[in-house]
């Protein structure tokens, strides 16, 4: 369907303007009467024809339409309905589209969470769940309200982690940025003089024409390797073997190691929380905890805890002989357990672990800066002292003649 841009005046005389999609202008101007909006303008927009669309939902995006769809519901509006207005304001055309057909299903007959349940890259088992849980419990508004809380905390827990690895980044790509210039422009030009000069070169001053020289070659076998270990690394993961051992080399990383297991812990933490909050069976909880953690190796613990529960032990028990889980972890769920505050205590350890992401996104920024300016440091001092050691080889004969 098009999309029409539209100008109207409130009932206030406030003018307000705004983009509907609508199979025509006159469909515009009466949802615009029924909004008590005197329209003004009425204009199709025009789509470039190369526009290119990505069939993608981030996670803000879904975080977003949780907490719009809990306060819609919560103001008593039906789901049908609630669907519709969300969708007229969504600024992603593939989910508006997800919406829209939503709200057939649901017109239709068929339960909210089975008609999430055939776009399971945008609604997740832990989003299936809670929803199926609100859904019979009768209290859907609530437990999305809970859900975009979850889903608001993980998104600033990724953007936090995020946060953490772009200036490292980017000190990196300088330096490849800079040396690249170096070896390419500047000391061909330094081993043109040399050669004229007729001098013996020092031995770093060799090895660094040899490299400038061959640098192209180097630069290529480089950048060669590094596509080749990525689409490696990415082909070892797709197996379950390969996936648990990465994930654990991850958790292994000097410094970088402790924040993923941070993180993944506080993910845990908050998920399985939730689903107890949203009334989900304990054992299914477990496992959709376990898939939300984001690693291999805590997904295997949660695993081998919920069969542990399964057979009749406590959660706390099984989980301290995975060996994965923090000391003060396996208390705070012990604690829950004997006091029958579970998801209180969880939600305390993932209020905690997220304030120590926090801390050591903060540690890692002030440890990293100064080592990777060393090492720039290191890199391009080193070049210019071999450059330019000749020179002063040259100034001390010509001071001794």
């Amino acid at each position: 369907m098009p999309f029409f841009e539209w100008k109207g005046k409130s009932i206030s005389g406030e003018i307000r303007s705004g983009v509907l999609e609508a199979p025509n202008s006159q469909i515009v101007e009466v949802y615009l009467r029924r909004l008590n909006i005197i329209p003004i303008k009425v204009n199709q927009k025009k789509e470039s024809a190369f526009k290119i669309r990505l069939k993608r939902v981030s996670d803000k995006e879904l975080a977003l339409f949780t907490r719009q769809f809990s306060t819609v519901l919560e103001a008593g509006l039906p789901i049908v309905k609630g669907l519709e207005t969300l969708a007229m304001q969504q600024k992603n055309i593939y989910f508006k589209e997800v919406i829209t057909d939503l709200k057939r299903k649901v017109e239709a007959g068929m339960a909210l969470s089975e008609g999430m349940s055939e776009y399971p890259k945008i609604f997740g088992n832990l989003y299936l769940q809670m929803v199926r849980s609100g859904e019979q419990s009768g209290n859907l508004d609530i437990v999305l309200k809970r859900l975009a809380n979850y889903l608001e905390k993980i998104v600033a827990l990724k953007s936090k982690i995020k946060h953490a690895m772009i200036y490292p980044s980017v000190i990196v790509f300088v330096t490849i940025v800079v040396v690249s210039i170096i070896m390419f422009f500047v000391i061909p030009k330094f081993a043109e003089l040399f050669k004229e000069a007729g001098q013996s070169l020092p031995l770093p001053t060799q090895i660094l024409i040899n490299i400038s020289q061959n640098f192209k070659s180097i630069f290529l076998f480089f950048v060669v390797f590094i596509i080749a270990s990525v689409i490696g690394i990415k082909y070892y993961r797709k197996s379950e073997k390969g996936r648990y051992n990465t994930d654990k080399i991850l958790l292994r990383l000097p410094l970088l190691g402790e924040l993923f297991h941070k993180a993944a812990i506080s993910r845990i933490a908050r998920t399985l929380a939730n689903l107890i909050g949203a009334g989900v069976p304990l054992l299914q909880a477990l496992t959709i905890a376990g898939e939300t953690s984001g690693n291999k190796v805590l997904e295997k613990a949660m695993e081998d805890t919920r069969i542990n529960v399964s057979a009749g032990h406590t959660i706390a028990d099984p989980m301290f002989f995975t060996g994965v889980f923090p000391y003060m972890v396996i208390e705070m769920v012990r604690i829950g357990e004997m006091a029958g505050n579970l998801e209180e205590m969880l939600t305390k350890v993932a209020d905690f672990y997220e304030e120590e992401v926090d801390r050591t996104v903060q540690t890692l920024s002030t440890l990293i800066e100064p080592i990777l300016l060393i090492i720039l440091g290191i890199v391009i001092g080193g070049i210019l002292v071999a450059l330019y050691l000749p020179i002063f080889q040259l100034g001390g004969v010509v001071g001794g003649g």
